[in-house]
């Protein structure tokens, strides 16, 4: 049990944020503040320029007869809460008309925002970035710029760290959803350091977005190769309406339903199977990785499951279970080098190299070990690009858990491409995820470095962070 002793005129400190409850007093909450008014502090309300939503433009009546969200390429990108965590601002997004974006004038976003949802995930913290089309702000999301006292980037690493988040939910309110409101927001305590300090973290997060940003590029370079050599560079997939297929078609597939025999997936296979350097099979070139393992109940596992990658970049972040609480589907043991490739339709990008030892996988993967004559990274491009992940939806089965099974995979084509080529991909997706591991090493140094200077004083963390960013070569951060 925690136990907190409150003074009755602490509560009434409060009384702008009706609040009296135990949760608001909880004592890593209090503990946060006192630790925070050690130093020199202000309230987010003197720190910003504008803190808006969705809704700034007037009611949802209004809203719904000026804005329409589509599915299909627009002026604007409507930016969510999916595609920031996606770390994906082109596949699978929402658009508007340009009359939608100009009428939506206060939740125009150009990079660098901070976003704070309200509800679900309430006082959940991101940042924008760079964004290359015009991009409005999406329901459900405060925005949030910066005045001339603070940098935006350290109010962002403040905000997302330990000491900001503890603020936030502190100020998080409601049982269905748990929501925080712009009143509660504003009135969370900032501490306010150096101006070479803040101007060191945001060298930090531009070198994060930086990095980023090639990592990505390295990778599209690499499918780009892959694509290039298949002739499906500019493929796009074309859903026909009618069509004619045989009947003995649908006796050797066993399959009735329209959708599998949609011509755009034979045209990625006939793409495959007429590629000049002939072709195979995924199982012919790789192994699977069938191996089982002794749970420990005691044991704290590294668990990977389906939504433990990200569909967009492949990272990995497992969960901690115990071994006495991993779920029936933690089936296999992961090895270093094997790719994983999820056989879930809501999760068909979840597709990557396993990094690490030591990580236990759910059977929702077909897993695969390099054996063959194509290497770990030329399949990885080959699986994650356009034309396969669309491929992906063809041998899928179920309605409400939609699934393909190993065979699926195993049997799929895959082009015997030249060594030079698979050579050359292998580079661009090995310094691609080198690339994505240093961007995120840097992001979560920054924010650290924070919590530091909070915990101890600014000079510890600038040095700290110094070291840190020159450890990845950012070579000029001791000029700052």
């Amino acid at each position: 049990m925690q136990i907190s002793t409150v003074q009755l005129s602490k509560v009434k400190e409060t009384s702008k944020l009706f609040r009296f409850d135990a949760e608001y007093f909880q004592p890593k909450y209090l503990e946060t503040e006192v630790l925070i008014q050690k130093h020199n502090y202000s309230e987010l309300r003197e720190l910003i320029s504008v803190l808006t939503d969705y809704h700034a433009n007037g009611s949802y009546e209004i809203l719904r007869g000026n804005v329409e969200l589509k599915t299909e390429h627009d002026f604007a990108h409507m930016i969510r809460t999916v595609d920031i965590e996606r770390d994906d601002f082109e596949n699978d997004i929402i658009n508007i008309s340009e009359h939608a974006y100009n009428f939506l004038t206060k939740t125009k976003v150009y990079g660098g925002e901070i976003i704070i949802n309200k509800i679900g995930n309430a006082g959940r913290v991101y940042l924008i970035p760079p964004v290359s089309r015009p991009t409005s702000l999406g329901m459900n999301q405060f925005m949030i710029r910066a005045n001339e006292h603070i940098n935006n980037y350290f109010l962002y690493c403040y905000l997302s760290g330990k000491y900001g988040q503890n603020q936030l939910s502190q100020r998080i309110t409601g049982a269905v959803p748990l929501s925080i409101d712009k009143e509660s927001t504003r009135s969370v305590f900032v501490p306010l350091f150096s101006k070479q300090f803040q101007e060191l973290i945001a060298k930090a997060v531009n070198t994060h977005f930086r990095l980023s940003g090639t990592s990505k590029n390295l990778f599209k370079e690499s499918q780009g190769l892959l694509l290039s050599e298949l002739d499906l560079t500019n493929w796009q997939p074309k859903h026909q309406l009618t069509f004619i297929k045989n009947y003995s078609d649908t006796q050797q597939a066993g399959r009735i339903d329209a959708e599998y025999y949609q011509p755009k997936y034979e045209e990625i296979e006939n793409a495959i199977k007429n590629y000049k350097g002939g072709y195979s099979t995924i199982g012919n070139e790789f192994d699977q990785n069938k191996s089982t393992f002794d749970v420990d109940d005691l044991k704290v596992y590294q668990y990977v499951e389906i939504g433990s990658v990200n569909v967009t970049n492949g990272e990995i972040i497992p969960n901690e279970v115990l071994g006495e609480d991993l779920p029936a589907n933690a089936k296999r043991k992961l090895n270093k080098g094997d790719v994983i490739v999820s056989k879930v339709r809501t999760y068909r990008g979840a597709i990557t190299i396993v990094e690490e030892d030591n990580y236990v996988g759910s059977g929702a993967f077909t897993i695969l070990t390099e054996n063959g004559q194509i290497n770990k990274e030329t399949l990885l491009a080959f699986l994650h690009s356009k034309p396969l992940l669309a491929w992906s939806l063809k041998p899928n089965t179920g309605t409400s858990y939609p699934v393909i099974v190993d065979d699926d995979i195993l049997n799929l084509p895959i082009p015997l491409i030249p060594t030079d080529i698979q050579k050359s991909i292998q580079q661009k997706v090995t310094e691609s995820f080198h690339l994505r591991k240093q961007s995120k090493h840097l992001l979560e140094s920054a924010k650290k470095a924070v919590e530091m200077a909070i915990e101890q004083d600014e000079e510890t963390a600038i040095n700290w962070l110094k070291s840190e960013m020159e450890n990845v070569g950012v070579t000029d951060a001791n000029g700052l």
